[in-house]
């Protein structure tokens, strides 16, 4: 049939790691949809980066908060290139160093450092709270972003008596061609894709954001057919609030994210029988007898309209509302033609004369 994901359209916001995890998805079958939600601008030629950098010199930092791989490898490579590494690493090397997420620690690590908690959650409100319990008053915290500024955690510190050297190694900004975002929400709010992926919960609300007067539209589809496949679940957060059911894998991985995709998505196919053949519904597919038959959406949007309630007869009027606006009922007819001919199996969809159509169920 040509992998545990084929017949099935899966969306891809992720901006810098979005070729390995579209090649996993596309090796098991997937048709996939790029479309980054954000991108990542680097500030390893900026002053404040390196003004962050002369203050953890000045004032060695008895707490260093790694939050991301990209960003601990990229402030070390920026020091690098001011002959500030050694110096920067020779002060971190004395710090109790905390990393959110196993990437942050495989950076820390490839340093030569060596980093004594991470949180279950991967969460920096666990962070802080970590923290102060183990109490901060009096030290000096080297708190590395991931994107944005923090205000809340940084406060939260700052409160208990801690002083943060903030250090920004880089930006988020939208992408820089809009349209391939704009092209998945559409799809999304049309459910023409079977899943969407993220990778950060800024990228999660930058889709939202860029939904504008769609967003109600994408998130009634995320709540229903559309599957959100979360990294983790700080990642889901912002779709958790908004009442999205959010998959997960167990561990915060893109390989991770991958396997739970293959896992579920199969699990939301829908199968009958009709005129002798065993038929699965497959996202824009259908597998005819183990034989997978790609079809256009109106087509599709049709066989699953009568496959809801195989056997029963659905009027035209009925069959059109599944359809783009502006179809008239010829369009089903047409459809209704390019679902046989797709399907290769003319018998399976039944027309009831002066009535409509119907699977030819057994």
């Amino acid at each position: 049939m040509g992998g545990e994901l084929a017949g099935f359209t899966i969306g891809v916001t992720a901006d810098r790691r979005r070729d390995e995890l579209a090649a996993l998805l596309e090796r098991r079958g997937a048709r996939v949809v790029l479309a980054p939600a954000l991108r990542i601008v680097p500030l390893a030629d900026d002053t404040e980066l390196r003004e962050a950098t002369r203050a953890c010199l000045d004032r060695p930092p008895d707490i260093l908060m790694a939050n991301t791989g990209i960003g601990m490898r990229g402030w070390l490579e920026a020091a690098e290139g001011w002959g500030l590494a050694e110096p920067l690493r020779s002060v971190l090397t004395d710090a109790y160093v905390v990393a959110r997420g196993p990437k942050a620690r495989g950076a820390i690590r490839a340093a030569g450092l060596y980093d004594q908690w991470s949180p279950d959650s991967e969460s920096c409100d666990e962070v802080v709270d970590h923290l102060r319990r183990r109490g901060v008053a009096g030290q000096v915290i080297a708190m590395q972003l991931h994107g944005e500024r923090q205000p809340e955690c940084t406060l939260a510190l700052e409160s208990a008596g801690a002083t943060v050297i903030e250090i920004p190694v880089y930006r988020w900004a939208p992408p820089t061609d809009p349209a391939p975002l704009h092209r998945l929400i559409d799809l999304i709010a049309g459910r023409l894709v079977d899943a969407v992926t993220f990778t950060s919960a800024l990228a999660t609300e930058a889709l939202i954001r860029a939904a504008g007067d769609r967003t109600s539209a994408v998130l009634d589809a995320l709540r229903a057919e559309v599957m959100a496949g979360c990294v983790g679940p700080v990642t889901a957060e912002p779709l958790r609030r908004r009442g999205v059911p959010v998959t997960t894998p167990t561990r915060a991985r893109l390989g991770a994210l991958a396997r739970t995709i293959v896992d579920e998505l199969p699990r939301r196919t829908t199968t009958v029988k009709a005129a002798g053949h065993l038929i699965t519904l497959r996202g824009h597919a259908a597998v005819v007898d183990g034989e997978l038959r790609h079809l256009a959406p109106a087509p599709m949007a049709i066989l699953r309209e009568l496959a809801r309630s195989p056997g029963r007869v659905m009027s035209r009027a009925a069959l059109l509302r599944t359809l783009p606006r502006g179809a008239d009922e010829h369009a089903v007819e047409m459809a209704v033609a390019r679902l046989r001919a797709g399907l290769k199996t003319p018998r399976v969809v039944q027309t009831v004369v002066k009535r409509g159509y119907r699977l030819h169920t057994d």
